[in-house]
């Protein structure tokens, strides 16, 4: 991956501009979030709009994705990979914030959402915008859900563990449920450093499951591989 980009089996991302690079969270998230019968998709922060390419490549010819970007810059970006990718007349890309957004109701939301407290120091203004939780709380994200999703929506997201148990108390806050769990695991043998997560509105048993990237014999596990096969060139 060079600094201007990075190309999949079906697209390319120039990221150049976006504060926020291509990297393993979002392309775990665009390859293992949940699309179901979606419909109608919504992507929380899309950055260069990786996940909504991704999941563009996923979903059924009439599925319509959205990018939400904050940043216009980003967005802007995004909007280039859009129309160069095999999918322009199915994802668009809008720039404005989470709180003020208004449109038809949507199926799924899915985010790579801030994480970062204000106490952390990040590499650059632009990179702090786009990490600090305080542009996009998680408890803003689950009640602008709520009022964006149909009563059968879902919500994916990913996360670092210590975001974990905020996430849930802000979905159940909202009226969401946990419906399903990945513990992704950096490398076999240590903790989980991040997780994917399901919520619901419908109440529910969650299952779980566990993602190990890189395995102790120096391979990739193969749950991350089937994953992300259809979208890495040398997998």
């Amino acid at each position: 991956m060079g600094s201007r980009g990075f190309t999949f089996k079906q697209f390319h991302i120039n990221h150049d501009r976006c504060a926020m690079k291509v990297g393993t969270d979002g392309i775990l998230l665009g390859a293992w979030a949940p699309i179901g019968s979606a419909r109608r998709i919504l992507d929380v922060g899309t950055g260069s709009g990786l996940v909504a390419l991704m999941l563009a490549q996923r979903s059924d010819p009439d599925v319509k994705v959205v990018g939400l970007e904050l940043d216009e810059t980003a967005a802007g970006q995004a909007a280039e990979n859009v129309a160069a990718s095999p999918w322009p007349q199915k994802v668009g890309i809008e720039q404005g914030a989470l709180q003020q957004y208004s449109a038809p109701v949507f199926d799924l939301m899915v985010s790579n959402p801030p994480y970062f407290g204000h106490g952390q120091r990040l590499s650059s203004a632009a990179r702090a915008d786009a990490r600090h939780t305080g542009s996009l709380t998680l408890a803003e994200l689950f009640r602008h859900g709520k009022r964006l999703l149909t009563d059968e929506g879902s919500v994916a997201l990913v996360l670092p563990v210590q975001a974990l148990a905020e996430a849930m108390e802000q979905a159940a806050s909202n009226g969401f449920y946990l419906a399903e769990k990945q513990d992704v695991i950096t490398k076999e043998g240590k903790p989980a450093a991040r997780f994917l997560l399901c919520f619901v509105r419908v109440k529910c048993c969650t299952s779980a499951g566990v993602i190990i990237i890189n395995t102790g014999y120096g391979g990739y596990g193969d749950t991350y591989v089937g994953l992300v096969a259809p979208f890495y060139l040398k997998m």
